[in-house]
């Protein structure tokens, strides 16, 4: 038993010999650990000096008052974060991962129309202001998920069942980001909304078969009307078309008609004019501008005087030659 002894009481001694210097080792180890800090490119260091706001460094190796003195917050304002509703994902990747948790209590809400819709979304944003960020709101991520619910339901309880689920899910998106913006700026969290995605919307379970139907017969009755419509402008152009040229051709036998007549009353009141000044002359111009017209018509002609007594016959030039 003498020599466990004596070892115990060597190793005693050796240790107090060193207590020192490991004391010193411990407490210069402890201080560069409590006084050097890395901020990250991505980040920004908020410096508490005994709990109260001091200083904003910048990325990259600093230095704080060592033993709980000075403290700094990592603040990521220049990552895109997020926020899921109605869904959390675990895993992403290729094929991303979604947690099987129910979380119907913040996506299940009312429309305008008294119907309920199962709204999932993502809102996606930016800490611009790291000061405002700390201390104007307590717990600032935890507010704008509030927010953001708050803004939601709002928006959703504005607009009925069917905007919400088809054709309005794009405008609801656009009208929750203004509004939580408009919301953050007011509580000055230091946040600022890049986008509000709804990633998907659907009836409650219960309802789902039935408004699977009734959606389904509005995409019938949706695709009914955009054939008829294709028919009426196939159809009703070209009849338009075929009666705007009937109307244009008995427009233009009209005019021309019109100007045929106009063209001979215009004549005749011409000649009847030459006719009133020299009436012999008209007379025996006509005669003479028939006559032109009718004798090449005439097989035979004979010339007789006045009196009819002797008849010239002329050569028959139109019979053919004897041989």
């Amino acid at each position: 038993m003498a020599e466990p002894n004596y070892r115990l009481q060597h190793y005693m001694f050796l240790l107090s010999k060193h207590f020192r210097k490991i004391l010193l080792g411990l407490v210069l180890l402890i201080l560069l650990f409590t006084s050097i800090k890395t901020v990250g490119p991505e980040e920004e260091g908020v410096v508490l000096y005994v709990g109260q706001y001091n200083r904003t460094v910048e990325p990259g190796l600093s230095f704080i008052l060592p033993f709980g003195i000075e403290e700094m917050k990592k603040i990521p304002v220049q990552r895109q974060m997020k926020q899921e509703f109605g869904f959390r994902t675990v895993a992403t990747g290729n094929s991303s991962e979604y947690s099987k948790e129910n979380f119907s209590d913040e996506s299940l809400m009312l429309t305008g129309d008294l119907n309920l819709a199962n709204v999932e979304w993502v809102v996606q944003y930016r800490i611009v202001n790291s000061f405002h960020y700390l201390f104007q709101v307590r717990d600032a991520d935890k507010a704008l998920r509030d927010m953001s619910e708050s803004a939601m339901r709002k928006i959703v309880g504005d607009r009925t069942v069917n905007e919400v689920l088809t054709v309005g899910r794009q405008e609801v998106a656009s009208s929750v980001e203004v509004l939580l913006q408009r919301m953050c700026d007011e509580y000055e969290n230091g946040i600022r909304i890049d986008q509000v995605v709804l990633q998907d919307v659907n009836p409650p379970e219960p309802v789902k078969p039935s408004f699977n139907a009734v959606n389904q017969a509005q995409q019938e009755r949706e695709t009914l009307i955009n054939q008829a419509e294709s028919e009426y402008n196939r159809i009703i152009p070209r009849a338009r078309g075929e009666a705007d040229e009937t109307v244009q051709l008995a427009e233009a036998y009209a005019l021309k008609r019109v100007n045929a007549a106009t063209g001979e009353a215009a004549r005749f009141n011409s000649l009847f004019e030459e006719y009133v000044k020299a009436p012999e002359v008209t007379k025996k111009r006509i005669y003479l501008e028939t006559m032109e017209r009718l004798l090449p018509k005439i097989g035979d002609k004979v010339i007789v005087d006045e009196k009819g007594n002797n008849v010239l016959p002329l050569l028959n030039l139109n019979q053919p030659e004897k041989k």
